[in-house]
């Protein structure tokens, strides 16, 4: 019993971690997101202020993981080249490591202001960016919460026999420690876990110097490993950022290694005690990897090129997925409509891939990537057909009202999402076209306006795939009352373009069509995926004929 309480707290303390960050992450990506987005493409000019974007970034993203995927993002679609993706990235490994020496502080007296003033923000706030601040803060107690708890979880193991003699044979062995690290960075999905694990143990002299030192190595290798495996099915040159970040970090992790194997390094200097020797170190080593493998970019962005040459082939790209419509269940209503449902949500999702690089392809042409959403948007039609077909045929069938009407609905929502594929395809997509035909470029501020009705667009489908599967009354609240959200940010930026066309300014008289369809086309796609939440809303008595009921039940 003493073995399973042990495992369960330890347990309950590491996933509380894992989640913490992810709710970290997940509030400054909403809250901030179109501004960091804009932070990456400002510095495509200069490596040094690539650095500092990029440990800005993963500071606030608590993840380097994460600026990796947002910038490798970014050069699939040509807004920045490998080699400043690359700079931001090695700035990111940093940015968290700074994020590492705040965490090992004892921080435990903040937990409970953060959880106070967090829950408040969250639960009794309703603008977006006030919650989603509010959600941040929650993140930060529950992170420094969930280090406590690593701390108290791991008192039984300082009676343990056998404990010891692990961490002994790790500090004798560190080619095991460094592949342990790694593992474990790789499993966790996060560097930042890993690392703060160890320091805990550090802490309670459970884990000596000699086997945290090579431990922490391999971490910083492994955080690297999980944005390769993310990035797998990636465009090309989002792959490559990847792999020549992970061979510099294996380089670096490898030569450290090779300096705490065969030489005596003056750790006494990196502090007084396990803790501040370990957060240090880990510090020291992405300092010194900024600074050796910075002059080494563009050579190792020319050799991943030459280990990652383009496809010869790319026939698999526009192969239709398999359909999830079972014409074998059409004797079962209520299987037969999850089956259309499932079938909706892959075509949702496709539509979300569509419709999220719309802003980095104004920014920069990417005829091959046009190309392939345009592939897309025929197997959105064919889904759309698939499923009108599938529909009807369930409809020749023997159905409760309430069948008729979900088959109704379903039909409905195939038939926006069709429309919403062809707004991409042959409007924005279209209008990007023409913008670089013509050698035209938003203002400064326009394209900041726009950035903004694409991110709140962009939560929102994510939000509406969400309540299409859980048909949760709360979200479908939350989701109906962003369709007024989007007519103010719509109508704000409307005001502003017209003031900027009466101040004169050259780009928005010459970009002043494009901008207004632009936003048109935003906010019709948005609103389709809004009614997403209507037929719930509806079915629990609180769709007003103009608005969303204030009254809950």
């Amino acid at each position: 019993m003493h073995i399973l309480s042990f495992l369960l707290q330890l347990t309950g303390a590491v996933i509380l971690l894992l989640y913490s960050i992810r709710m970290v992450r997940t509030g400054v990506e909403r809250a901030a997101g179109p501004a960091l987005r804009d932070m990456f493409r400002g510095t495509r000019r200069s490596v040094v202020l690539n650095v500092c974007a990029g440990v800005a970034g993963a500071v606030l993203l608590q993840s380097a993981t994460a600026v990796t995927l947002l910038v490798s993002s970014f050069a699939a679609t040509g807004v920045m080249g490998v080699t400043g993706s690359l700079a931001v990235v090695l700035g990111a490994d940093l940015g968290t490591a700074l994020v590492v020496q705040f965490l090992s502080l004892n921080l435990n007296w903040l937990i409970p202001a953060l959880l106070s003033l967090g829950g408040i923000l969250f639960l009794k706030f309703d603008a977006r960016k006030t919650k989603q601040i509010g959600r941040v803060l929650i993140g930060i107690g529950f992170l420094l919460l969930s280090l406590k708890m690593l701390g108290e979880a791991t008192g039984p193991i300082r009676s343990n026999e056998h404990f010891p003699q692990i961490v002994g044979y790790l500090g004798e062995d560190i080619v095991t420690a460094f592949i342990g690290g790694a593992l474990i960075a790789f499993l966790f999905h996060s560097s930042v876990a890993a690392i703060l694990l160890f320091t805990v143990f550090g802490a309670q002299d459970l884990l000596p110097l000699a086997a945290g030192l090579p431990l922490v190595l391999g971490a910083n290798v492994g955080g690297s490993l999980v944005a390769v495996w993310l990035t797998r099915n990636m465009h090309i040159k989002a792959r490559r950022i990847t792999v020549a970040n992970l061979i510099f970090r294996f380089s670096g992790g490898v030569l450290f290694l090779l300096a705490l194997g065969f030489s005596v390094l003056p750790l006494d200097r990196l502090g007084a005690d396990p803790v501040r020797q370990l957060v240090n170190f880990h510090l020291l080593f992405n300092i010194a990897l900024v600074v050796i493998c910075l002059p080494f970019v563009v050579p190792l962005a020319r050799l991943v090129k030459l280990l990652i040459p383009e496809p010869l082939v790319s026939a698999l790209e526009n192969a239709k997925p398999k359909s999830a419509l079972d014409h074998g269940v059409m004797d079962n209503a209520d299987l037969a409509l999850a089956s259309a449902k499932r079938e909706l949500l892959r075509m949702g999702e496709q539509i979300e891939v569509m419709f999220a690089p719309l802003m980095d392809l104004f920014d920069s042409p990417a005829p091959e990537q046009i190309r392939q959403i345009r592939a897309k948007d025929e197997i959105i039609n064919a889904s759309h057909t698939d499923i009108k077909l599938y529909l009807a045929r369930l409809n020749q069938q023997k159905l409760t009202p309430e069948q008729s009407q979900r088959s109704m609905e379903l039909t409905n929502f195939a038939i926006s999402l069709e429309r919403v594929g062809n707004i991409i395809c042959k409007d924005l997509l279209s209008l990007t076209e023409a913008m670089h035909k013509n050698r035209l470029k938003f203002s400064e501020i326009g394209r900041k306006e726009l950035a903004s009705l694409h991110a709140h667009a962009m939560t929102n489908i994510q939000v509406a795939l969400n309540v299409l599967i859980s048909e949760d009354l709360e979200s479908a609240r939350q989701l109906a009352s962003e369709k007024e959200e989007m007519r103010r940010l719509e109508q704000r930026s409307h005001d502003r373009h017209m003031e900027r066309l009466g101040g004169g300014n050259t780009n928005s008289i010459a970009t002043s069509d494009i901008h207004m369809e632009v936003i048109q086309g935003i906010k019709e796609i948005n609103s389709r995926f809004i009614a997403f939440a209507y037929p719930i809303l509806e079915r629990y008595g609180v769709l007003m004929s103009s608005r969303v009921s204030k009254n809950k039940k």
